[in-house]
């Protein structure tokens, strides 16, 4: 059963979307499981970049470190989502650093795999470039959104975000296990920790959300949707 899970999350990779199943099958038998732990580096900023994983249990961050020490989350990543793969077509060093959020589980597949699968399967190779515009299209709202939207209004965006990825409806509302401490949370949306709390606090006396440790519930989706536009 879990082979089974495995396999249709791994599906929901942009590497496998071009693939029919005996191609898909092939690739993912050649592939290299990759476990690590919560709090462990997979790959730091400045490390060659030889191989793309893609992510089949638990949640990674990427993140990039000031001058001065402090740092930025780039994004969270889960299940069935890929990343690595722009080393692969540029060959210098990781532009972030890759940190398990959670115990995670990944399949990691190196350069000259990928080159030979693009060259027998040119979908791949379209799936790919999506993804690597589907990035550039995100950095450019993370962009504007630091230019001209308030911090509430970037919290707000990022638990819908967090929420569509992962989280769950439940009576009482969109439970939202992101699994980021306060301070990562606020290297997420750009802002100082003491000014996302107070975000989230106003939220959550508006009856928008109800705060958990590490998680937050939605409970009027519409309003705090509304917000993060």
């Amino acid at each position: 059963m879990a082979k089974q899970n495995d396999d249709v999350i791994v599906r929901q990779a942009p590497l496998f979307r071009g693939l029919d199943d005996d191609s898909a099958a092939s690739l993912r038998g050649t592939m290299t499981p990759v476990k690590i732990s919560k709090g462990n580096t997979l790959f730091k900023e400045g490390d060659e970049g030889d191989r793309l994983y893609v992510v089949l249990e638990g949640k990674l961050k990427l993140g990039t470190a000031s001058g001065d020490g402090r740092e930025n989350l780039l994004s969270i990543l889960g299940p069935g989502e890929m990343f690595g793969e722009l080393s692969l077509f540029d060959p210098q060093p990781r532009t972030s650093t890759a940190t398990a959020v959670t115990d995670s589980r990944l399949l990691a597949l190196s350069h000259d795999q990928v080159i030979g699968l693009v060259t027998a399967h040119p979908r791949v190779a379209l799936e790919l470039l999506a993804r690597l515009a589907q990035r550039l299209r995100r950095s450019n709202e993370v962009l504007a959104d630091l230019v001209f939207a308030d911090v509430p209004g970037r919290v707000a965006k990022a638990i819908i975000d967090l929420g569509a990825r992962f989280g769950s409806q439940k009576e009482d509302g969109l439970h939202v296990n992101h699994d980021l401490t306060q301070e990562e949370l606020a290297q997420l949306v750009g802002a100082s920790r003491e000014t996302v709390n107070k975000a989230l606090a106003d939220f959550a006396s508006r009856g928008w959300v109800r705060l958990e440790p590490r998680a937050v519930v939605v409970t009027d989706y519409e309003r705090l949707s509304k917000r993060g536009k």
